[in-house]
């Protein structure tokens, strides 16, 4: 966030709390009100609702290895139940507007790589396994001094590549960008619509929601995002009344006929956590929740830091507040994910949109995670908001989280060559943890390269030792006969 914005959203002096709850949420004393907080939570949600389509497809779609599958209302009550829950505890507990639910890239794993080993109860007791450890982690303190170890321009960097990574989603998740097919025979790996070119209603929703969307913030309208998101939504049920569409995508603008659904609760404590180990083996177990651990210890390392930093709520030494309590309900999170069978859920990235609707605390938790619970019984309502009208809120706020580069010294090679592949790699590989991954290593080399290698804390190796493992898993797993 620019120090204009940053001014302009926090009072010249701590404002008295107007009430206990405002006390309790330091919501005046962050400069923020409650109508900010109740704005962000809103928006936050429509920004991350498509997990409650998306997860149930990529998890419902896969086969264990005994040919079963997870029931999709099942599914999609589980993905809602677990986030309504944990996104409430991290507002009541870590005061940080971090919404949580169940983990991209985390369930693909699941469902493509663990799944077709096990059960589904072994592969989800493989998830209550690696929110443990994280908790065990957290509790022992060395993931918040592996957070602390990082030096401040790489913060910064883990940041920008955020950015760009959820304004590349954003782009992605509309059809304004598209994977060029392999059959297309050409080394360029993406392209402007799905064609070449823009094409059809759906893409001109998400190309008018962008414009709406900076043309608000320009003006510094309060609600931009959220207005932007409600409006695209209504525009896009009316087109699809009109049009003739033949896709939007994961979710369709349009009036469902049943408002109330009735949630099922069957996947719920259908785990098994060590069953893993007598039916494929230590070895093979071992790497997998290695794989799962260094993933979501990273993912969320970044997200918290990216997500504090927009808010404004990093101290002079660039530290986020209550960060022993946040780690610790994130790893509670992914051992509920596992327990419920809706995988490991971990911080929302997302939660930057309600970030750039001015939300400073956890009280917009609260309002998030109402929304996920109204969800419960309320699906087919709350999830007819339509990617292309939600993803102009990504490509707004990955410019916000994006002017944190000017922060970062260029002229410094140490630094500034680290913090640029941590930058490129989140959305080159569409992975936050690669992005971090890459910069910690470049760091280390850079630094012994130079003479400096004693300027680098103990935990940063450790760190980039693993992140040697992580990027070396395939040859690894060769050679110890895992495949």
């Amino acid at each position: 966030m620019s120090e204009t914005q940053q001014k302009a959203d926090r009072p010249t002096r701590e404002r008295p709390a107007v009430n206990s709850v405002d006390r309790f949420f330091r919501i005046s004393e962050r400069g923020s009100t409650f109508s900010r907080e109740i704005r962000g939570g809103t928006a936050t949600f429509f920004t991350m609702a498509y997990i409650l389509v998306l997860n149930p497809i990529i998890l419902g779609s896969a086969e264990d290895k005994f040919g079963h599958r997870l029931d999709s209302v099942q599914l999609t009550t589980a993905t809602a139940l677990v986030a309504a829950v944990m996104t409430i505890v991290m507002g009541v507990g870590g005061n940080l507007p971090l919404a949580l639910a169940a983990g991209l890239g985390l369930n693909a794993v699941v469902a493509f790589q663990i799944a077709p080993l096990m059960s589904w109860d072994d592969a989800m007791g493989l998830i209550v396994l690696e929110g443990l450890l994280i908790c065990v982690l957290v509790a022992t303190g060395l993931r918040e001094a592996v957070m602390h170890a990082i030096p401040q321009p790489l913060k910064q960097a883990i940041s920008v590549g955020i950015g760009l990574f959820i304004a590349f989603i954003g782009f992605v998740d509309a059809g304004f960008v598209s994977r060029i097919p392999d059959a297309a025979h050409t080394t360029v790996p993406v392209q402007l619509g799905g064609t070449g070119t823009l094409g059809g209603w759906p893409v001109l929703v998400f190309c008018l929601g962008v414009l709406l969307t900076v043309g608000l913030l320009a003006r510094k309208v309060k609600g931009a995002i959220l207005i932007s998101i409600v409006a695209m939504t209504l525009l896009a049920i009316v087109i699809d009344s009109l049009a003739d569409i033949k896709s939007w995508g994961l979710t369709t603008p349009a009036w469902p006929d049943d408002v109330v659904g009735a949630p099922d609760f069957g996947l719920i404590g259908h785990f098994s956590l060590f069953g893993a180990f007598g039916r494929t083996g230590a070895v093979t177990v071992v790497l997998l929740v290695f794989t799962l651990l260094l993933s979501d210890f990273f993912d969320t390392m970044g997200t918290v830091v990216g997500i504090s930093a927009e808010a404004g709520l990093l101290n002079d030494k660039g530290e986020v507040p209550n960060l022993g309590r946040v780690l610790l309900i994130d790893g509670a999170a992914a051992v509920a994910g596992g327990a419920a069978s809706s995988s490991s859920a971990t911080s929302y990235i997302e939660s930057a949109a309600g970030v750039g609707e001015g939300a400073r605390t956890g009280f917009s938790n609260l309002v998030t995670g109402a929304l996920f619970a109204l969800a419960l019984f309320l699906t087919p309502v709350l999830t007819i908001v339509p990617l292309q009208a939600a993803a102009p809120a990504l490509v707004a706020v990955g410019f916000l989280m994006m002017t944190q580069v000017k922060s970062i010294d260029w002229d410094r090679y140490e630094i500034a060559i680290p913090a640029f592949l941590t930058i490129a790699v989140m959305p080159f590989t569409y992975s936050i943890t690669n992005g971090i991954g890459a910069g910690f290593v470049a760091y280390v080399v850079i630094k012994t390269v130079l003479g400096k290698a004693k300027e680098v804390h103990w935990l940063l190796w450790g760190a980039s030792a693993l992140f040697l493992v992580y990027f070396a898993i395939d040859p690894i797993e060769q050679v110890l006969g895992v495949k």
